[in-house]
């Protein structure tokens, strides 16, 4: 909830209408690419942001899954040349992801949704810039 509210705080400061964002839950990290890969071919956003944790247990789930989750992500970004804030906490404890969201370590969906902005505004003025020939 917090990477969220950080997200929208970080939205509405770049003057995005709340009526303008979509929240969309899944029903964890894992799905987060497939759910993003949709939501990209459905041409109604201009960028992406996906927050959430995935936190270190006592088996190799963890890095199955924080891996799997940035590399999917990555490929939604590149095949669907749309923006994606890359917000998911890979952490050791609740401590450490309390900090991370909106803790003394910042809030990770407030720069999510920074970089998936700037880079939108970006992948726009390249996809306008001038071919060259």
């Amino acid at each position: 909830g917090r990477l969220l509210d950080g997200a929208r705080t970080c939205l509405r400061e770049y003057g995005v209408p709340d009526d303008d964002q979509d929240v969309i839950w899944t029903a964890g990290a894992f799905e987060l690419p497939a759910v993003a890969a949709a939501a990209a071919e459905s041409g109604r956003y201009g960028a992406l942001i996906a927050i959430g944790c995935v936190m270190r247990g006592e088996t190799p789930h963890f890095e199955y899954v924080a891996e799997e989750v940035a590399r999917g992500l990555g490929a939604v970004a590149r095949e669907h040349r749309v923006a994606v804030g890359f917000g998911v906490l890979t952490t050791d404890s609740p401590a450490q992801a309390f900090a991370r969201a909106g803790g003394e370590a910042g809030n990770k969906g407030y720069e999510a949704a920074d970089a998936a902005l700037r880079t939108a505004d970006l992948l726009a003025q390249l996809s306008r810039a001038p071919s060259g020939d």
